[in-house]
């Protein structure tokens, strides 16, 4: 339980795991592999804190603490899936998707808010691969979007 101590000293609870919206399941396990899903930051199935286009409706540090809510979210699954959050050895890859506003260019920036946490509780096992994507529009107004692919230990 050293990961769920660590997320206590940064006062961090997780939330419970995203029911899916659709017609998909929250992950999927291939050998030693967790494909986590995307989810949009929804909190406890609370609506979004912040919602509409990054650069917009929405700031930069807004949607910098959203993508920290996914990344959170991912934490609930992974720990759905496995029981034990110190059963991760690494993360492999970040996909972030970012709703913007014409000229917003910043979605690296926006999509840290995830992999910071990541880094912060795993320390270089939490850095990963990753992509950060604008994008027209996401579900619900949502302005951040991301998944996760895990390593599992043995």
């Amino acid at each position: 339980m050293e990961i769920e101590r660590k997320l206590a000293e940064l006062g961090l609870e997780l939330p419970a795991p995203p029911i899916p919206a659709a017609h998909y399941i929250p992950y999927v396990r291939a050998g030693n592999l967790l494909f986590v899903g995307g989810n949009t930051g929804r909190l406890n199935g609370q609506p979004h804190v912040y919602a509409g286009k990054v650069g917009d409706k929405v700031t930069l540090e807004q949607a910098y603490q959203m993508a920290r809510h996914c990344a959170l979210n991912h934490l609930a699954i992974i720990k759905s899936a496995l029981g034990d959050l110190d059963r991760v050895e690494r993360f492999v890859k970040l996909l972030g998707f970012v709703n913007v506003a014409p000229g917003f260019t910043q979605m690296p920036q926006v999509v840290n808010g995830a992999s910071d946490l990541f880094i912060e509780i795993w320390g270089q096992r939490g850095e990963h691969a990753r992509a950060a994507v604008g994008v027209a529009s996401l579900a619900n107004e949502a302005p951040v979007e991301t998944e996760v692919v895990v390593q599992i230990k043995e």
